[in-house]
């Protein structure tokens, strides 16, 4: 089955590789504290691994055939903390100018393919204007997220005052550049049921945890193990694209996992965790020893508690099939969906122009009032009403109806009978930590579990990220928050492996979120909850608008529709730990004109 593995055969698959100097120290992190490769158990049949198979080139530029070299501009074409998108006839590069210097990388983001020149330059490194992603110049490394490749690094030169850069025609295709990586090796008293990392979960915080740690030259066994019947995917776009079949999303394809000897168990649900002995049981009764453990389980969708609840045609969404059914059958159909969450929204403006109507019940007045505001609400929810959109708003449902087994009509509370062909519920979501509850795991009594800004539990060895954590906000004076981003999960699982090496780092990372509606995206940082005031800059009729949610006298978050790249640039201030005031937003809205950032430059305490 490639990289995807249900219940693995003791197969017998000899690794060969290089085994990194700083990983032969760290014999503690060997269950048998060993650190000799010997024989690795897998399933299916035998593979030797070589590093010569998949190779990736410290030198770009290896290959003559493969190079090309131009002249992009005058040295004085650009002043410090300028970019500019350059062609080399084969494919663009992204120049840009800091502090004197010229530094050539990828121009496309490789979460998406956003163009980075309109992103943000800021000490160091370039913020994608779309979704936040941050790069640094010098290296292309990746330094936040979303998304997990890096960017191609080309080399420039000064010659007679112009500036050549030199890049591998490969690298200006592909636009992006996988780190380099440790692959497994393995230890003579491993078997089946033995790992040295375990990861629960298989979305963003578990595969950045285990990709982190190969690249950090960890070459021992790692077992991913994971409900889904799929390897890691893209789940966002579960509804924000619902037609996407699961390879036209997986986050890395079958090879990667083999590759970096990166396990994953599928459709396989741990029922329990004894801490004290480091075993993880699987619900059919398997066993799998640990030394660390990451808890990456996410959340579970919410369901309908009354009456009707399991008539057929009634989803919650959580794979690609569930995705793709409900696209099918919704075709010329009529729809209900429950939760103007952001779930339910994308869901909704999914199906617009497929089924023939589109029926949204919420319990609040307005969509994403807690959230975005009032103002920002009524503006989307009406977005949503000239596209055929039907809200049914402060009520709740009371009954599905069936025919023959299968849905026909909706019952709201407030009387109102909607015909439904499908429903879609998107109420919400509680953490999957059920599991866990006798481990002896610190959970909170909402159900998430509380971990520290290196993304510790309470037990040692036990790591926790993503949506099913609360963890200190260094934006918020580390208030205990749970953050349920694509964004944040990847971080989440970042930190969580840096500090199973011992690395000491601490979470710092702004939140960063967006969502897609009709083709047009509101893209949101920091962490609003418990504003109590909205400036909003721009024009909401038209679409165009910058609202900053402050609490007190300070910014603590900021949302935009089509007015890039003013979120990323809040992103980058409060980074860097700077304080936005409510006054400085006032006076910005009074005086400035529409996408006007100066103000932000130089400001704030």
């Amino acid at each position: 089955m490639g990289g995807c593995f249900s219940r693995p055969k003791p197969v017998e698959v000899k690794i060969e590789v290089v085994i990194p100097e700083k990983e032969r120290s760290k014999e503690e992190m060997s269950p048998n504290g060993k650190a000799s490769p010997l024989i690795y158990k897998v399933n299916g049949t035998a593979r030797h691994y070589h590093l010569e198979e998949h190779p990736i080139a410290s030198n770009p530029y290896h290959n003559p055939k493969d190079v090309v070299e131009a002249s992009v501009c005058h040295v004085k074409d650009l002043e410090n903390g300028q970019m500019r998108e350059v062609d080399l006839g084969c494919g663009k590069a992204l120049l840009i100018k800091e502090s004197g210097e010229f530094h050539a990388v990828g121009h496309k983001c490789p979460h998406y393919g956003a163009p980075l020149v309109k992103g943000v330059l800021s000490k160091g490194r370039v913020r994608c204007p779309w979704h936040g992603a941050c790069f640094n110049i010098s290296t292309g490394d990746i330094e936040d997220f979303p998304g997990l490749d890096s960017l191609p690094r080309f080399q420039v030169k000064i010659e007679k005052e112009k500036v050549y850069i030199r890049a591998s025609k490969q690298a200006l295709q592909t636009q992006r550049r996988t780190k380099m990586m440790a692959k497994c090796i393995s230890l003579s008293s491993y078997n089946l049921s033995s790992t040295n990392v375990l990861i629960i979960g298989a979305g963003a915080a578990g595969l950045v945890c285990a990709e982190t740690l190969r690249q950090e030259g960890f070459s021992d066994r790692i077992v991913m193990c994971t409900m889904d019947r799929h390897l890691p995917y893209d789940r966002p776009k579960l509804s924000k694209s619902m037609d996407s079949h699961p390879e036209q999303i997986a986050l890395r394809p079958k090879e990667f996992f083999r590759t970096y000897g990166i396990e994953v168990l599928t459709e396989m649900q741990v029922a329990a965790v004894d801490v004290k002995n480091k075993i993880a049981v699987f619900k059919d009764g398997f066993k799998m020893e640990y030394n660390k453990l990451l808890i990456a389980t996410g959340n579970t969708p919410k369901a309908l508690s009354c009456k009707g609840k399991e008539v057929e045609n009634v989803f919650n969404i959580r794979t690609p099939e569930d995705a793709n059914r409900i696209v099918k059958l919704a075709t010329s159909k009529n729809v209900v969906i429950v939760g103007a969450s952001f779930l339910g929204m994308e869901v909704a403006a999914y199906l617009a122009e497929r089924a023939h109507s589109v029926s949204l019940v919420e319990l609040e007045e307005v969509p994403f009032k807690k959230f975005f505001g009032e103002r920002v609400g009524r503006t989307v929810m009406k977005m949503f009403e000239s596209n055929r959109v039907k809200f049914y708003m402060q009520t709740e449902v009371s009954e599905l109806r069936e025919q023959e087994g299968k849905l026909k009509e909706v019952v709201l509370k407030s009387g109102k009978v909607l015909r439904a062909d499908v429903c879609v519920v998107g109420v919400g979501a509680v953490p999957a930590t059920g599991f866990l509850k006798q481990s002896g795991v610190n959970i909170d009594s909402k159900g998430f579990v509380v971990v520290n800004k290196m993304m510790q539990t309470n037990i040692p060895g036990v790591f926790a990220a993503g949506d099913a954590v609360t963890f200190p906000l260094a934006l918020r004076n580390n208030k205990k928050v749970n953050v349920p981003h694509w964004q944040m999960a990847h971080m989440h699982g970042r930190v969580a492996a840096l500090n199973m090496l011992a690395h000491g780092v601490e979470l710092s990372t702004v939140p960063y979120l967006w969502t897609a509606m009709f083709g047009r995206s509101i893209r949101y940082a920091g962490h609003g909850e418990g504003f109590d005031d909205v400036v909003i800059q721009g024009d909401l009729d038209e679409l165009k608008f910058v609202a900053f949610y402050t609490k007190s006298d300070e910014v603590v978050a900021v949302a935009s529709m089509n007015y890039d790249p003013i979120v990323s640039k809040v992103a980058e201030v409060l980074a860097a730990g700077r304080t936005i005031r409510k006054r400085d937003v006032e006076l910005f809205v009074r005086h400035g004109k529409t996408g006007d950032m100066s103000w932000l430059t130089g400001k704030g305490s």
